[in-house]
């Protein structure tokens, strides 16, 4: 028997901007609990994006985030020995979590650039609707698409 499904916790809020999603990028960007340069990072970031689009950076992340969230994913379903790729909607919180985890990712892959500089350029592209982030979103749709045969297997 299952337990029961655990408390969502609230998520941080950043200190300069006092934005949850800037809390939360922070936190993925963070490695080895290294919380000051993960927040140096994204602020620098930040600051870069405000330099390079004279525009809020907060709504241009706002922008690149929603540019970047997935609205259906794939999920493998076994039935009678056959293993299906059964396309199911993304919840909010979870759509939230895989375009920042795109979006870091797509900016570590930058290579011979700093992350500051990378994770700023992936804000930017991600923010007018180009990127490796908003290609791996039209890629998980198309996915979601091609298997739209095997939605009857949702559950």
């Amino acid at each position: 028997m299952r337990r029961r499904r655990a408390d969502k916790r609230d998520k941080s809020v950043d200190l300069r901007f006092g934005s949850r999603e800037v809390g939360l990028l922070i936190s993925k960007v963070m490695t080895s609990g290294k919380k000051q340069v993960a927040e140096r990072v994204v602020y620098g970031a930040l600051e870069t994006v405000q330099k390079q689009a004279n525009l809020e950076p907060l709504e241009v992340l706002r922008t690149a985030l929603d540019n970047v969230r997935p609205k259906l994913e794939v999920k493998s379903r076994r039935v009678g020995g056959a293993t299906y790729q059964v396309p199911v909607e993304v919840d909010g919180d979870r759509q939230l979590a895989l375009a920042m985890r795109w979006l870091v990712t797509y900016a570590m892959a930058r290579k011979g650039v700093g992350m500051q500089r990378a994770l700023a350029m992936e804000i930017l592209d991600a923010s007018k609707n180009t990127g490796s982030a908003v290609k791996k979103r039209e890629d998980t749709h198309k996915m979601a698409q091609a298997n739209k045969a095997f939605a009857h297997y949702r559950w």
